[in-house]
């Protein structure tokens, strides 16, 4: 099932599979149901009016989207060759306790065709492509979607402790294209994909599969929920496996990630 967020004459709507869900239904209303409940209620609820409008952020406005860090060796690696602090990247790759860090509030993020920026006090910014997980608030995975975790790396190489400033500013985390909802056995080996293109030439294809993780999914899961709550669900991004070499945005280039079943496009703005 793929729940996707539609924006109408009269307000966000959500749909399952091209599908209209009633009006009453949010996203928010779903991952407060344990999940076996959730999908015998989309189950029930398909089959309605078809969808309309214009893709929005599968998300709803104070849902939270948080981040894993590090988690592959080519995450490792860029971020110890940015670093002014190098060994410290590798003993979070080494370490029990995975790196997790607060992205955005669900306003703040862009969807599909919508625009991510730059920060303007950094030369050095990146695409992150990236599964990200939706979960629900008994902390069970109910589905993924596709990520991008839009960074400064200058600014982050510079201190450890500007993390949130690299990564923390209007316009640098997207979702979309939808919400693939699915069994939590079937999110592995999943194939990321980046394209970017400049002046209407790809300048960076590249892919890569989520089996190079490091860590497990569940085991991300575990350490984010440990000591949080979230009663209308949380989204995790798991980390990036694609990282340009000698690459930074600029303005108008156009970013397109595929997670799976699922895909953004962005496009670099003011």
């Amino acid at each position: 099932m793929l729940l996707t967020k539609h924006k109408t004459t009269s307000g966000s709507r959500w749909a399952v599979d091209g599908h209209f869900l009633p009006a009453s239904y949010n996203l928010s209303t779903l991952l407060e149901m344990r999940r076996m409940k959730m999908l015998e209620a989309l189950t029930n609820l398909s089959g309605g009016e078809s969808a309309f409008g214009e893709d929005e952020a599968p998300i709803d406005p104070y849902q939270e989207v948080w981040a894993a860090g590090v988690t592959y060796l080519q995450s490792r690696d860029a971020r110890k060759a940015e670093s002014k602090v190098a060994d410290m990247y590798q003993k979070v790759y080494e370490a029990e306790r995975p790196e997790i860090f607060s992205k955005s509030l669900g306003w703040r993020v862009s969807g599909n065709g919508g625009a991510i920026r730059i920060r303007k006090d950094s030369q050095w910014n990146v695409p992150e492509p990236e599964l990200v997980l939706a979960i629900n608030r008994y902390n069970e995975i109910v589905g993924y979607c596709a990520g991008n975790d839009v960074s400064s790396r200058d600014i982050e190489g510079e201190n450890p402790l500007y993390l949130p400033q690299a990564k923390i500013y209007n316009g640098s985390c997207a979702l979309g294209h939808g919400v693939l909802i699915c069994e939590p056995d079937a999110i592995r080996d999943i194939q990321i994909r980046l394209e970017i293109q400049r002046a209407g030439k790809t300048i960076f294809n590249g892919e890569a599969n989520t089996s190079t993780m490091k860590r497990t999914f569940p085991e991300l899961v575990e350490a984010l929920t440990r000591e949080l709550d979230f009663p209308q669900g949380v989204f995790l991004m798991t980390g990036t496996c694609l990282v340009p070499d000698n690459f930074t945005l600029q303005l108008e280039d156009v970013v397109l990630i595929q997670v799976g079943q699922t895909k953004i496009q962005n496009v670099v703005s003011v």
